[in-house]
């Protein structure tokens, strides 16, 4: 996959970054220089190194890949990078008034987590609360919650029947979105505009039916027909994909104009149209 270099922004301070097989890795020393003001982040590591090697299970060096960064001379060199959970776990060892929010929030993050494990309706309260504060109606949100419950009892299927591996998913749900709307899902975020962001995030109420139609039908004709194994589960998945594009090629028809669109937005209250950032589930 392409790699690209990219500098992210963060209160002030450039923190070097490079985006590598669908996630952002940071360089560590940067990250550490911000929150440690120290003069050589590059010494401050690996002292941190030498310290967590001996007091803790996890060595920090195995959370990290070295990538060719640029650096303040102009020439690239091979800088320890750190994906998020890499970076957030790097913060926890860092003694800093400047790394006390991050761990204060991860710390309620976690509560949070806990409190909806417990209680699953907090976690979706919590997902629609975002969703209203990015700016999407009631109706969409409604659809898009239910979008996820759709999902959610295929995935369960999936994982019941023999699809074990992330690839898996990501192969069954191309072929229903192949079917759906002739698009995979690189294709149809390329046709968006997307990079990282949830597809689903970004569509419209119609693209979003016929997105959960897909799905709701595979887990059904899977059910019926108790399928097992990768095969015949992606025989299912074109199978269910097919009878959501049957659909979709209808309305388009009665409609006279394309259920998919290249736009990525949310309808506001005065039906303008908005840019919308995204939200990863």
């Amino acid at each position: 996959m392409a790699e690209i270099t990219k500098i992210a922004i963060f209160e002030g301070a450039k923190i070097r970054r490079i985006f590598f097989e669908n996630e952002w890795w940071f360089s560590v020393i940067d990250v550490i220089a911000f929150l440690t003001e120290s003069n050589q982040p590059r010494n401050y590591w690996n002292m941190m190194k030498a310290r967590e090697k001996n007091t803790s299970e996890v060595e920090l060096y195995t959370i990290c890949v070295r990538f060719p960064l640029i650096a303040a001379d102009g020439k690239k060199r091979e800088t320890d990078c750190a994906n998020t959970e890499g970076i957030f776990r790097i913060i926890q060892s860092i003694p800093s008034p400047k790394a006390e929010p991050f761990k204060l929030w991860l710390a309620k993050i976690g509560k949070e987590r806990i409190d909806e494990i417990e209680n699953p309706e907090l976690g979706m309260d919590r997902v629609k609360s975002i969703y209203e504060k990015k700016g999407h109606d009631k109706t969409w949100i409604d659809k898009r919650m239910r979008g996820i419950a759709v999902r959610h009892s295929l995935t369960d299927e999936w994982t019941e029947r023999g699809a074990k591996k992330s690839i898996e998913y990501a192969i069954l749900t191309n072929d229903i979105m192949q079917g759906a709307f002739d698009l995979k899902v690189q294709e149809y975020k390329q046709l968006k505009g997307l990079e990282r962001e949830n597809l689903r995030d970004h569509m419209t109420d119609l693209e979003l039916i016929i997105t959960m139609l897909g799905e709701a039908a595979t887990t059904e004709i899977t059910q019926q027909k108790d399928s097992k194994g990768f095969g015949k589960l992606r025989d299912d998945a074109k199978v269910g994909g097919a009878v959501a594009g049957r659909a979709r090629k209808d309305i388009e028809k009665q409609a006279g104009k394309k259920v998919v669109t290249k736009e990525n937005f949310l309808i506001n209250k005065n039906n303008s149209v908005k840019k919308l950032d995204d939200l990863s589930e």
